[in-house]
């Protein structure tokens, strides 16, 4: 007898031990449903202002008076601060004086008589005309008496020669003459001129000096600094004020330079600050066409509309650009996606509660799902807890979550006593009583 109870045991043990390898795994799933998903690419950066102006002056003098401070609202073209410059003033009216000079000299050159030396030519020209007509008459004279016999051939050559030397005189004085009346007095006529346009040149450099006096706003903005007080010697290079304009903010994003292909100027944009969970909605304006070599990110810059000039330059942000937008796509939790052979993604697909490991051809992320590909259908069932270990066409047991969550909201730990006595007497109305 006690050998067959043991044999009986062990049979036991044994049907056991089959049973609860046979047992279903248990598994929870959900529906492939179509969803919009969206290709997101995230990048960390900062703040900056729309445009901004650093104003420099252009002369050294002393600040006469600022108009604005720091923090005021300013308009293109508004005068914001003023310069010494009794000095320039005192200077260009010296140089109107210097300009009026000049033209009159210009005015009496151009309509001045024939001047000396021109006088003088004309003077030697007549004279030396006289000396070659007398010359003339003195050759001819011997000539004749040459022919006659009355004179020797010697009086005769030193007429002629006396002769050419007067006429070559004659041509070097009319040269010269030509020379005064025509080169002379158009080269000081010019002379006058060119005085003329450096006196005003001169006006019109202290008249722009004079201008520099008054720095005005290039830009519409708040002024962000002003280092310098009235009285400070302003130096040209060095700021006397920042104008920033705000009403947009730029986000200077740095973006993985592996992502940054699907980014492009025009897409939507969502930013959230560091300290803060609102949202910003902008878009995209530049894309670098370099990268970084120290961080091998790529910079991109995202324009957000700022009214009330609320968000402030130098606040960091992260930024997620909308690249690509899918509409009634195939979609399954994160937590369905399995790894599959040779380094692939797989699912479990559940058919009348049999599991079917499939491929799957993954796209894009967003949050908490995935896109499908391939390998699944909108409308199959998906193992998403559970799944890891479970065979190819292993039975499994799919669990109801919403019973389960029922069950959860009975272990509430804040349900009220009174409830559960009043279970508790329901159980016990369908007992027979003890006698």
């Amino acid at each position: 007898m006690p050998i067959a109870a043991g044999l009986l045991l062990l049979a036991g043990c044994k049907k056991k031990e089959e049973a609860e390898v046979e047992a279903p795994a248990p598994v929870e799933v959900t529906a492939v449903t179509q969803d919009t998903i969206r290709r997101i690419v995230a990048g960390d950066g900062a703040l900056f202002p729309k445009n901004q102006a650093t104003l420099t002056p252009k002369i050294q003098a002393p600040v006469d008076k600022f108009f604005v401070n720091r923090g005021d609202h300013v308009k293109a073209g508004q005068l914001v601060a003023t310069l010494e410059n009794r000095d320039l003033t005192a200077q260009v009216a010296e140089g109107k004086g210097a300009v009026d000079q000049a033209e009159s000299n210009l005015r009496n050159t151009q309509g001045a008589t024939v001047p000396e030396s021109v006088v003088k030519a004309q003077t030697d020209v007549e004279a030396d005309k006289e000396a070659m007509d007398a010359a003339k008459k003195v050759l001819d004279s011997r000539e004749m008496l040459f022919k006659q016999g009355a004179l020797a051939q010697r009086q005769v050559d030193e007429a002629r020669v006396n002769y050419v030397k007067a006429n070559t005189d004659l041509l070097a004085a009319q040269e010269h003459l030509r020379t005064l009346q025509n080169v002379s007095k158009e080269e000081q006529v010019k002379s006058a001129a060119a005085q003329v346009e450096s006196a005003k040149s001169h006006v019109q450099s202290l008249e722009a000096q004079v201008v520099y006096t008054r720095i005005t706003s290039p830009i519409s903005g708040i002024v962000a600094d002003r280092p310098l007080y009235p009285g400070d010697v302003a130096v040209p290079g060095t700021p006397l004020m920042q104008i920033v304009d705000i009403s947009s903010v730029i986000a200077r994003v740095n973006i993985p330079q592996g992502q940054v292909n699907a980014v492009k100027v025009g897409q939507a944009a969502v930013l959230t600050l560091t300290d803060s969970t609102d949202e910003l909605n902008g878009r995209v304006t530049v894309v670098s066409p370099s990268a970084d070599p120290n961080s091998t990110t790529v910079q991109v810059w995202i324009e957000i509309p700022n009214p009330g000039e609320k968000l402030k330059p130098g606040a960091s942000v992260h930024a997620k650009i909308i690249a690509e937008q899918f509409k009634a796509a195939t979609v399954v939790p994160v937590t369905a996606i399995l790894p599959g052979e040779e380094g692939g993604q797989a699912a479990l697909v559940i058919q009348n509660n049999v599991a079917h490991r499939r491929q799957l051809t993954l796209g894009v992320r967003e949050g908490d799902k995935v896109q499908v590909l391939n390998g699944v259908r909108p409308g199959e069932e998906v193992v998403i807890s559970g799944g890891m270990g479970v065979d190819d066409k292993a039975k499994v047991k799919v669990i109801d979550t919403s019973v389960k969550e029922a069950d959860d909201e009975d272990e509430n730990p804040d349900e009220a006593p009174a409830d559960k006595g009043g279970k508790d007497q329901k159980k016990d109305e369908g007992k027979p009583k003890k006698q």
